[in-house]
């Protein structure tokens, strides 16, 4: 009796896995994702299914829904002077660049969240936070001060945490505010299933203060990127703020997350007005697109230089796409640097990254090993004018797992700042050679040829 029990659990878990590989046949992003799935799915039911249902679903029918109800319908959108080289991505935003930005570049934890802290204090109305990573630390604490200080002002607070990124928050944290005043809630791709989906995790890091002001970038709330937790201090990292008719957008995106989970949309300003000369595209990618936005930016970034284009990424694990851009850039003559870190904080991506920078070094790229601390900043350059700061790392996970936000700018005096602090960046690294590869320990190469084999979900 025992035995035919055990004998029918294994053909209905068979079974079941049948079904599953049908689904991520018919589903998965990726071709080395559905062979992967597929195979084990098919050989390891028993081990796999409860990992698939976790990992593998990737229809995002609700949000879809959402999401495009709240797209900007300006098709089709002409490109002004200048903008010509990035007329894919407007077309593929849905907008145009927006006239009119006064900006600030802000470099590193200190500066950026003083900014963020200053502008906080000064909201009257409404402000929207979204993190992917809040700690329970010196810097959260003090977040969470800030927040409901405001929120007993009589500011609507609304935050967005992801449940993933910030799976350590204890429920205290989280009470304190919502007693407080302040609407905070997790993010989730399904509203009523599958709430702990390990994948398609929102890593945008957004705040807007009075629709009026915004700040994106590349950091969380924590302590690490304030540059207080060795051995990956000190971090680098850069954020910015923009204050013109793009807060709107960035608004709009919070709202579409926002409305996603609770059901209701934020409290919503009118877009401001112009407030400098700068000209910002906000570039939102992704899994719910109908194209891998994130590989995509980077083609198109890397397609629109003339001169150069540097890219500093904490993760280098680029696809065959960002690869080819890449090769053909050196090709026709482009200054292509990249800047990555000497230091893990994760040693899969570290392994699988080091690899990657020995083939582009071959094709013909400049690699550089920022040598005082951790580099975890998102930032492009592109020639004299163009210049974009976010969230977008350079790998399959940000390219098609993650949900990401990017500012595209075009302005020559912010270029020349973001120029400035890549030379300064640059001038603190080590230039990767050949033989960082070559004089491996064989098993280290071996190491790294394994880990390349993850590249879809690194």
């Amino acid at each position: 009796m025992t035995l035919s029990l055990i004998g029918s659990v294994i053909l209905l878990l068979h079974v079941l896995g049948v079904l599953a590989a049908a689904h991520a046949l018919m589903y998965t992003r990726t071709p080395q994702g559905t062979i992967a799935w597929v195979l084990v799915l098919l050989l390891l039911p028993e081990l796999t299914l409860l990992p698939y249902l976790f990992l593998g679903a990737s229809r995002f029918r609700g949000y879809l829904h959402t999401h495009h109800r709240a797209l900007p319908r300006e098709h089709p959108v002409t490109a002004g002077d200048g903008e010509g080289r990035y007329a894919a991505l407007m077309a593929m935003q849905g907008r145009p660049f927006r006239a009119g930005h006064r900006l600030r570049l802000l470099i590193d934890g200190d500066a950026t969240f003083e900014a963020i802290f200053a502008a906080i204090a000064e909201a009257r109305h409404t402000l929207l936070v979204q993190f992917f990573i809040f700690h329970d630390d010196g810097l959260g604490r003090r977040m969470q001060q800030a927040l409901l200080e405001r929120a007993a002002a009589g500011v609507r607070v609304c935050v967005l945490y992801d449940g993933v990124g910030s799976h350590d928050l204890p429920r205290h944290y989280v009470e304190t505010l919502r007693a407080g005043g302040v609407a905070i809630h997790p993010f989730a791709t399904h509203r009523w299933r599958n709430r702990f989906q390990l994948n398609f995790r929102n890593h945008r890091k957004i705040v807007v203060v009075d629709g009026v002001r915004a700040f994106i970038g590349g950091l969380n709330v924590g302590d690490e990127y304030l540059g207080l937790k060795p051995p990956l201090a000190p971090w680098r990292d850069t954020h910015m703020e923009i204050r013109g008719p793009a807060v709107a957008d960035l608004q709009q995106l919070f709202a579409d997350d926002w409305q996603w989970i609770t059901g209701a949309p934020p409290p919503l300003h009118p877009s401001p007005a112009a407030d400098g000369d700068a000209r910002v595209l906000t570039i939102a990618s992704g899994p719910a697109d109908a194209q891998e936005t994130g590989s995509l930016f980077f083609v198109a970034a890397i397609n629109a230089a003339r001169r150069r284009i540097w890219l500093t990424t904490p993760y280098f694990v680029p696809d065959s796409a960002v690869r080819a851009a890449l090769r053909l850039a050196v090709l026709r003559g482009v200054d292509v640097r990249v800047l990555i870190p000497a230091r893990p904080d994760h040693r899969t991506v570290f392994l699988a990254s080091t690899l990657h920078a020995h083939h582009a070094l071959r094709a013909g790229v400049r690699l550089f090993r920022y040598q005082p601390g951790f580099v975890h900043q998102k930032v492009v350059l592109v020639d004299d004018e163009c210049a974009a700061v976010g969230s977008i790392n350079l790998d399959s996970r940000s390219f098609r797992l993650n949900f990401e936000a990017t500012a595209l700018v075009l302005d020559r005096d912010f270029a020349a700042q973001v120029e400035a602090m890549l030379r300064a960046d640059f001038a603190r690294s080590r230039e990767v050679e050949s033989r960082e590869y070559l004089d491996a320990p064989y098993l280290r190469r071996v190491a790294m040829h394994v880990a390349r084999l993850f590249d879809p979900l690194l």
